[in-house]
């Protein structure tokens, strides 16, 4: 970072208690209190109130001058360099004092007007000519803007470094030469280009409304894709921003609480429209601080359409960032409101939302009704992973009731189980019987139905014989196979209800007698439930 030095004298200024005085062999005509501390000085010896044009109106009148000057920003220790300006004294200005510098010496109207050479165009020329040219030093004296901020608004500090700032933002990163903050994995700092998101970290360390109009100038701008603003609001979420399990509203500070607070809420307001322009486990991670911080209700609904957006591309990992199984209800339902049924993006979801199931029903505490609730939440072409999170649930809560066991297997639909999850749910005693009962006919229907489609493809050709045979009586034919195939439909409706109703016996198949026994020992097991 750069510097200026100014003045050639030796530092003289020492204190004794609460005083601060210059050796001189000069007494002292001039006492001038900031705050707690009063400094003994000269008026006219040494150029002190040729310098002040506040200080030549103030001891105008009189041969000693006692001034008061608790109001000068930066207090004393801004004072401080003015007065050590004027005896000529060494100081070291850089972008770390430079606000309360140059402040001070507006308010003691250190001008040209007053004194060619003075110190307000000294400090003004550094500004211009080193401080908005430096990269970290703009950004260094935009941080301390916040301890005088509207002395810097009028003194267009603000407005010219953040202008200085977003105009090295959008230079083309194989022309940035100057030095920055970078220290997330994977770069190596050897590289001839810079990482397009070069600037982040260091913009992360302002205040979030400094940040704020920085990355508004920057979109403003149209010269940076939205996926760049995602990350800068990315890397300051994770500076200043908390995890959920790591905030505790009720022991924190009111002061605390409402200061992240208003960080979530401006980093939700400044996050750019286009989908993709922030990760979906980012915007998970904000609805679940949003949710504990208690953000606005309409700042929350947008904050669940965003992420609904882009559920599709969510995992598991990501729906277990938010604090409950209601949230990432609030989150499903917003989504199932753009679709009308089922596709490929419901489909993903709901593998998604399975897996999140599986893992939530380990959860000794997991109300029953919340996750009955989710899992009605969107429709599944399949349900084989749906019952592997309703089997856990049963495996880790021995106590569930039959009730419970009733309302809990009612969202699987045995038709959408394959052969394997069927077969394996006739086996599990966990369930409901008439749960196994349904698992049972569908298994048996299905090989029925395999067997009887295997027959149909030999008939064919057995068929093509009869009508080269029969000639005209191929209307006759038809009919008759219309009557069986009414009657095939017929006996299997009549099979399902009575499977259904009487629920332990298992219906005798004279299609398929080859599974008799296997049908028998299934009854055994029901039985024995």
């Amino acid at each position: 970072m750069k510097f200026m030095r100014i003045g050639t004298r030796p530092d003289n200024f020492y204190t004794q208690q609460a005083i601060r005085t210059t050796l001189s062999d000069l007494p002292s005509d001039l006492t001038i209190c900031v705050n707690n501390v009063t400094y003994l000085l000269h008026k006219l010896q040494f150029p002190l109130l040729p310098k002040c044009g506040l200080l030549q109106r103030l001891c105008s009148d009189s041969s000693r001058c006692c001034v008061e000057l608790h109001d000068i920003p930066g207090g004393e220790d801004a004072f401080e360099l003015c007065a050590k300006f004027c005896y000529g004294v060494t100081i070291d200005l850089s972008a770390h004092n430079f606000v309360q510098a140059i402040s001070a010496a507006k308010f003691l109207q250190m001008t040209e007007s007053v004194d060619k050479g003075n110190f307000v165009s000294k400090l003004e020329a550094f500004f211009n000519s080193c401080i908005l040219q430096g990269w970290k030093d703009s950004i260094v004296t935009l941080h301390t803007t916040g301890t005088l901020p509207e002395w810097s608004e009028n003194l267009g500090i603000i407005r010219k470094c953040i202008d200085s700032i977003v105009d090295k933002i959008v230079t083309p990163p194989s022309k940035v030469k100057w030095s920055y903050t970078y220290t997330r994995k994977g770069y190596a700092r050897k590289k001839a280009a810079s990482p397009k998101d070069w600037w982040t970290e260091d913009i992360a360390n302002l205040d979030i409304d400094l940040f704020r109009c920085i990355i508004n100038s920057v979109k403003s701008s149209n010269m940076l894709p939205p996926q760049l603003i995602g990350e800068a609001l990315h890397v300051y979420a994770c500076l200043w921003l908390p995890r959920s399990s790591k905030l505790d509203p009720e022991t924190s500070s009111t002061a605390t609480v409402n200061k992240k607070k208003r960080q979530l809420e401006t980093i939700i307001s400044m996050i750019p429209e286009d989908k993709g322009s922030v990760s979906t486990g980012f915007l998970l991670r904000l609805l679940s601080l949003a949710k504990l911080l208690r953000v606005s209700t309409v700042m929350e609904a947008q904050l669940i359409k965003k992420c609904s957006l882009q559920l599709e591309d969510a995992t598991p990992n990501d729906l277990l960032k938010l604090s409950s199984i209601d949230l990432v209800k609030a989150v499903v339902d917003s989504f199932m409101i753009r679709w009308t049924g089922p596709n490929d993006s419901v489909t993903k979801v709901g593998q998604v939302v399975d897996s999140y199931l599986q893992i939530v029903a380990r959860d000794a505490n997991m109300p029953l009704h919340k996750l009955v609730s989710l899992a009605k939440a969107l429709p599944r072409p399949q349900h084989d992973n749906l019952y592997k999170a309703i089997n856990i649930y049963l495996k880790e809560h021995p106590k569930t009731t039959k009730e419970e066991k009733k309302q809990l297997c009612n969202v699987i639909d045995c038709q959408k189980l394959s052969p394997g999850v069927c077969a394996h749910v006739v086996k599990n005693s966990r369930l409901p019987v008439r749960m196994v009962v349904q698992a049972l006919f569908f298994e048996q229907d299905g090989k029925a139905t395999a067997t009887h489609e295997s027959e149909m493809q030999t008939q064919p050709s057995n068929r093509h014989k009869s009508n080269l045979q029969m000639g005209s009586g191929e209307e006759s034919s038809g009919a008759n196979n219309t009557r069986q195939k009414l009657q095939s439909e017929s006996k299997h409706k009549s099979r399902r209800q009575k499977v259904v109703e009487n629920g332990r016996e298992i219906l005798k198949d004279s299609r398929n007698t080859g599974t008799q026994a296997s049908r028998s020992e299934h009854g055994h097991n029901i039985k024995d439930r």
